[in-house]
């Protein structure tokens, strides 16, 4: 099998702005396979709140070249690498090489419901209360609103895009950079700020006062959450969880996620890092599968790869077999 590792830079079309900090472009790592002149890609977004750049993620690829190189499936890759974004772009290459060669779509090797267009939440990014009002109003007919906050005038700000979009259902991300007297006010007025779910309210390592709580709505665990493993701790705090490929550590992961997810009676949130149609791709299957989908990351690019995703606005299309899948 011929294994070929890159990384790619893909210029935003602004700043894109959280709780830790800003960035202006997207970095990636693509993982390209070939066997028997199929050809399987994926790709990954190294994350920084993980330890993860580049750098990193290339070498744990090339430490295993030789096994990739040799033959691996899908089921030894999980033993192959640890869950994060060098096995997600793996995994996720394994399972276009597959379909592929077999030519049958994912869904169907993966036992999913065959996928349809969804709608995907679109994010607006920390900053003060009137630059997000503007962005609010520039993404007139977005039907569903992430809004990024961590600052001292966090309730100020959703106020001000609830106030602008009324027409918007919102999702509040925090990113572990809320203040802990803000929590209770938000959820005070989550019905009247069409507020659905808060996602990540605080650090990962102060859940706990989490579950003191009576939320009206769900709190979703995002940077608490990585893989299936987590989740018998989390049901004590949270009422649903953000499934990211690149923390699961690709498709596989993320499936066997949301199935114990659902047992446990959580809800689901399928997200992603911001990257290319390709990182994106897989997880519209998976989306079928969420109460909630924020999968814009394509949509915040200055340009996205070609083939890429079909939005018709926020009405995100499945890949098509050019892409992914």
């Amino acid at each position: 099998m011929k294994f070929h590792v890159q990384k790619e830079v893909w210029p935003l079309k602004g700043v894109f702005r959280i709780a830790r900090g800003a960035r202006t472009q997207a970095q990636v790592v693509t993982v390209t396979l070939e066997d028997k002149g199929f050809i399987g890609r994926g790709e990954c977004v190294p994350y920084a709140r993980y330890e993860e750049d580049c750098d990193s993620v290339i070498a744990q690829l090339e430490a295993v070249r030789a096994q990739v190189e040799g033959g691996v499936d899908v089921e030894a890759c999980q033993s192959l690498l640890p869950a994060g974004a060098a096995r997600n772009a793996l995994d996720c290459a394994l399972w276009d090489l597959k379909a592929k060669s077999l030519d049958q779509p994912v869904w169907a090797l993966a036992g999913l419901p065959e996928p349809k267009p969804l709608v995907t939440a679109f994010t607006i990014s920390l900053d003060t209360a009137e630059a997000m009002t503007q962005a609010a109003l520039a993404a007139a007919g977005r039907p569903i609103l992430k809004v990024k906050i961590g600052g001292e005038h966090d309730l100020d700000c959703v106020r001000a895009v609830a106030k602008a979009r009324p027409d918007a259902r919102l999702i509040v991300d925090a990113n572990e950079g809320m203040q802990a007297d803000t929590l209770p006010g938000l959820l005070t007025e989550a019905r009247s700020l069409n507020i659905d779910v808060v996602e990540q309210p605080f650090a990962a390592s102060k859940d706990s006062r989490l579950g003191q709580m009576a939320a009206p709505i769900a709190i979703c665990a995002d940077e608490s959450f990585h893989t299936s493993a987590d989740i018998e701790l989390l049901v004590q705090n949270y009422d649903a969880v953000n499934v990211k490929l690149d923390k699961t550590g690709g498709f596989t992961e993320a499936l066997k996620s949301i199935r114990e997810a659902r047992a446990a009676g959580l809800r689901i949130m399928m997200g992603c890092m911001v990257g290319t149609s390709l990182v994106t791709a897989p997880a519209v299957l998976l989306a079928q599968l969420a109460d909630w989908i924020d999968l814009d990351g394509p949509l915040l690019l200055d340009q996205d790869r070609s083939p890429g995703l079909f939005y018709d606005g926020s009405i995100m299309h499945p890949p098509s077999r050019d892409l992914w899948g």
